[in-house]
């Protein structure tokens, strides 16, 4: 915490500097929080995330302690945890880091004019006062953005996690036809599993013809592309043909890497065109 206050210019003089807006705070809190609600709430995108009247005076409220907090509390480990809450509260809620700081620069603007008017005959004093109030701020704003990114990056990883444990079924479309249908993150070790599941369903069903469709693969890169190619050459060991579908241009060049050219491999741009080579294939 020290460095990262020393990294803002924050000294023990500007937290004691903002202090004295405290009374400020008490007195004008209702009529800043007010402002600031009337200019957000006009704005669509800011609106949708209140859901009624009670959930924005709930809001208010908590918006008047975080006002509080800003000109008196210590900047400690609860204030930090704090700040950070913010951050993880908006990327949950779907706030973008530009209403974010949208917001909060709105809300900066109307207490520097406060401050401006309550110490119009002492402008030296009020500068010092915002000088050391948007030092706080700007280190406010990068705690929550940088949670916001945290838990951003968490969703992401969670949502690439389920997608990975996503069962890869293998749809017996007619004697002899094999449809695997790939969806969602293939890694190195989904890849692994993919075989596996490819070579049962060839012996289980006796499959001459196996479609592989990675149309809903969200990337591929050359470390799983040569998993795909081993795998199509494990089921013509087997006795099956493969056809890839729903290749990508990030795949195409992924299987370019790899040393993959196209007449090695029974390819098609769509499932449709690939079913019809596999029913080729077969000899119908």
């Amino acid at each position: 915490m020290a460095d990262a206050l020393a990294w803002f210019d924050i000294t023990a003089s500007d937290q004691e500097e903002r202090r004295r807006l405290s009374g400020i705070a008490e007195q004008m809190a209702g009529e800043i929080i007010e402002a600031f609600y009337d200019h957000i709430l006009s704005f669509d995108q800011a609106s949708k995330h209140f859901q009624d009247e009670e959930h924005i005076n709930r809001v208010k409220r908590a918006q008047v302690r975080y006002f509080e907090e800003l000109v008196s509390a210590d900047i400690d480990d609860a204030y930090i945890e704090n700040r950070r809450l913010i951050g993880r509260i908006h990327e949950q809620a779907g706030v973008t880091p530009t209403l974010y700081i949208g917001a909060y620069a709105f809300y900066m603007h109307r207490l520097g004019h406060v401050i401006l008017d309550k110490l119009a005959e002492k402008p030296e004093e009020a500068f010092r006062l915002m000088l050391a109030l948007l030092k706080i701020s700007h280190f406010d704003m990068s705690l929550a953005l940088e949670t916001y990114v945290e838990t951003r990056e968490e969703t992401i990883q969670n949502r690439e996690r389920e997608l990975s444990e996503l069962p890869t079924p293998v749809l017996k479309l007619r004697e002899g036809l094999l449809l695997i249908p790939v969806v969602g993150t293939l890694d190195s070790h989904r890849a692994r599993s993919l075989t596996v599941e490819l070579l049962e369903g060839i012996r289980e069903h006796r499959a001459q013809v196996v479609v592989l469709d990675i149309t809903g693969v969200a990337g591929v890169d050359s470390a799983v592309a040569n998993h795909l190619i081993q795998s199509m050459s494990a089921a013509r060991l087997m006795g099956a043909a493969s056809v890839l579908t729903g290749i990508s241009a990030e795949v195409a060049q992924a299987l370019v890497k790899i040393g993959v050219s196209g007449q090695q491999l029974n390819t098609a741009g769509d499932l449709q065109q690939g079913i019809k080579i596999a029913e080729k294939l077969i000899g119908t």
